[in-house]
């Protein structure tokens, strides 16, 4: 049985498990239990996985109690069939008035054998005739009631052979009779949203790009239904005009909706069989890009060494000691602001009797890296050791649901360097970029600065070849970082 959460253990793996109720198991092919490995032994990221994958379930069990549900799309093809017995009613009519027309589609022989055969079609068909003899235009009105007949069929047909909901049903009534009223229905529907979120989540997406990402198609989802537009390259573009983001912003809604597509042409049949030969609507569009000063102007810029002393200055001032400390271990470290915050006590390493910070979580493969401790952060790294309660380096109240440490601390400096003038181009990643600009202009070499910092080199010799730098080279390097003024 299952444990708490729907949560089982196995050989170091969580499992989602959730027992299938006797009245549906047979349409889960006589299942008692549904499970799924979770690919992962870490419990909070079981919690997280297990919620997607348990929600298509309940789906499916609901699905299953309540019969055969109309698929996506079941309103357009309704409209379909109506409006073309109304144009065909609208031909045979212009006919008997000796109006040229296109040929009226030739009946299924097998089709009116079986119209034939009932009695009930054959009796209704006596009536409507017999009614029409001899009233004024009655064979005019004869097509118009064919009409109305044919299109009640596709009513019944639906209702006989699906479960519809009273929603559906009224729906349905309202299209039969006026299938103009109809508005397209956005195709990113909240099961196929749901779908796309376990299979990513099965994939180790990160949960916090899922969750944006599902916002941002929920956000086209809303324009779509609101316009009453289909999904195109169109629809895509006066989606976009009517976000006052920017460029930069708006290539993240492409890079959404564009890996939602290429899911859902290799995952949904139906989704592939609607969009057959379409192209994908979220490329190729064409966004205002920044050029020349105003390109510069917008660019992230880096503190000067003096200023991110006076920010250090400003942050013991205002008794934010944590956020003081964090200023330091970047601005001797080019560290990134997360991954100062995930240091703990046992990433304090000693290699070749060089002290330095093991790195073993980052953005990137680079990222993974170890960078002595420069000797103005002994004592700070240090004290901060022994005052640990928890095991990280860095104390923080952040609980954020994704796990990221530095999210306080971030919004903190945020604050911090707007009170004391400084604008949006210059945020916690400016002292990584101070760290940096000081190595380069301390005529550090550039494969080593990125040894430092965590980039790639670009070249296969130095970043699949090469061990890299000896600890005694690193601590030379970022021994050559300027001095902090901290007073």
């Amino acid at each position: 049985m299952p444990k708490a959460n729907n949560l089982e253990l196995q050989g170091g793996t969580y499992h989602v498990r959730l027992d299938i109720p006797k009245d549906v198991r047979e349409a889960f092919g006589g299942r008692r239990v549904l499970s799924k490995s979770l690919r992962t032994g870490v419990h909070k990221e079981a919690l997280d996985r297990r919620l997607p994958i348990l929600a298509t379930w309940t789906a499916q069990i609901m699905a299953a109690r309540q019969g055969k549900q109309l698929a996506d799309g079941w309103q357009e093809n309704v409209v379909t069939m109506v409006e073309k017995f109304e144009e065909m009613a609208t031909n045979a009519k212009r006919a008997r008035i000796g109006e040229k027309v296109p040929p009226l589609p030739e009946p299924d022989p097998e089709a009116v054998k079986r119209a034939m055969e009932n009695p009930e079609l054959v009796a209704a068909l006596k009536a409507m005739i017999e009614r029409r003899r001899g009233e004024p235009m009655g064979m005019i009105k004869l097509e118009d009631d064919l009409a109305d007949m044919f299109k009640g069929f596709v009513g019944r047909r639906l209702t006989e052979s699906h479960n519809l909901t009273p929603d559906q049903k009224d729906e349905l009534a309202v299209l039969v009779k006026d299938p103009t009223s109809y508005k397209t229905r956005s195709p990113i529907t909240k099961a196929r949203l749901a779908a796309f979120r376990t299979y990513r989540l099965e994939h180790h997406v990160a949960l916090k790009t899922v969750n944006q990402q599902e916002a941002k198609l929920l956000n086209l989802s809303e324009h779509l239904q609101q316009t009453g537009t289909s999904l195109d390259f169109d629809s895509v573009s006066a989606w976009l005009q009517g976000m006052k983001l920017s460029s930069k912003t708006k290539q993240q809604y492409l890079l959404a909706g564009s890996q939602f597509w290429q899911w859902s042409m290799q995952h949904e049949p139906q989704w592939r069989q609607s969009f057959k030969g379409h192209v994908n609507p979220f490329e190729k569009h064409t966004l205002p890009t920044l050029k020349g000063k105003a390109k510069l102007d917008a660019k992230r810029k880096a503190f000067t060494v003096e200023e991110v002393g006076t920010l250090y200055a400003a942050a013991k001032e205002q008794n934010l000691g944590a956020l003081a400390d964090l200023i330091l271990l970047g601005g001797y470290s080019g560290g990134r602001i997360e991954e100062l915050c995930q240091l703990r006590t046992e990433n304090l390493i000693t290699i070749d009797a060089v002290r330095m910070f093991d790195i073993v979580d980052s953005k990137t493969v680079a990222g993974i890296r170890q960078v002595p401790i420069h000797p103005k952060l002994t004592a700070l790294v240090n004290r901060l050791a022994k005052a640990s309660t928890d095991g990280y380096l860095v104390p923080t109240d952040s609980n954020n649901k994704y796990g990221i440490r530095s999210d306080a601390l971030s919004k903190a400096f945020g604050r911090l360097k707007t009170a004391m003038g400084f604008d949006r181009t210059r945020v916690f990643h400016s002292i990584r970029a101070t760290a940096i600009t000081s190595l380069v202009r301390a005529d550090v070499a550039d494969r080593l600065i990125k040894e430092l910092v965590g980039h790639e080199t670009g070249t296969v010799t130095f970043d699949v070849y090469s061990d890299g730098s000896s600890p005694k080279q690193k601590l030379d390097a970022i021994s050559k970082l300027p001095t902090i003024q901290t007073v």
